[in-house]
C-alpha cells in the first residue's frame, strides 16, 4: 500500500477503509477519488475534490484500464457498498494502491465535506436503494 495511506483508516478483509474526512485530506495530498455511482446518481450531488473520476461500477470491467493506477485511488459511491465491490475487482487485477471510502456520499455530506449540488438533477425515492431521477415537468 502506498505511503500516502499510512496512518489513515482501518483495514478489514484486506481492504483499507477511510472516512470521508480522511478522504478529503488524502485528496489534498494527491489521491484520486473514483466515483463508481451510476451516471444518474452522480449528477445531483457530486464530490468536490480536485481529482475526481466518474467510472460507474457497471462499467468498471470495461474502463478499469483508464484509471490512473500510478496514483493512489479512493473508491466511493452512494453508501460504501459498490465501492467495496470495485476495490475487490481491482485487487483481483493486482492493483493495491487504493482505499474504500466508508459511507459513500451519504456520510460525505453528513460530515460536511465539500459538495457540488445541482438541484435540477435531484433524485426521488424512499430509500437509498430506490433512488431514481425525478420526473421532469415539461414547460
Amino acid at each position: 500500500m502506498d505511503d500516502i495511506f499510512k496512518g489513515y483508516g482501518m483495514v478489514s478483509g484486506d481492504i483499507l477503509h477511510v472516512s470521508p474526512k480522511e478522504t478529503v485530506e488524502l485528496c489534498l495530498k494527491g489521491a484520486v477519488l473514483v466515483d463508481v455511482r451510476e451516471d444518474y446518481m452522480n449528477r445531483f450531488k457530486m464530490f468536490d475534490v480536485d481529482e475526481l473520476i466518474f467510472c460507474p461500477e457497471s462499467m468498471l470491467m470495461d474502463k478499469y484500464k483508464e484509471l490512473p493506477t500510478d496514483k493512489p485511488m479512493i473508491f466511493a459511491d452512494a453508501a460504501g457498498v459498490k465501492s467495496k465491490k470495485a476495490i475487490l475487482f481491482m485487487k483481483n487485477l493486482g492493483i493495491n494502491n487504493m482505499a474504500n471510502m466508508t459511507g459513500g456520499i451519504v456520510e460525505w455530506e453528513r460530515d460536511g465535506c465539500p459538495l457540488i449540488i445541482d438541484m435540477s438533477e435531484r433524485l426521488t425515492g424512499s430509500c437509498m436503494c430506490m433512488l431514481r431521477p425525478r420526473d421532469k415537468k415539461k414547460n
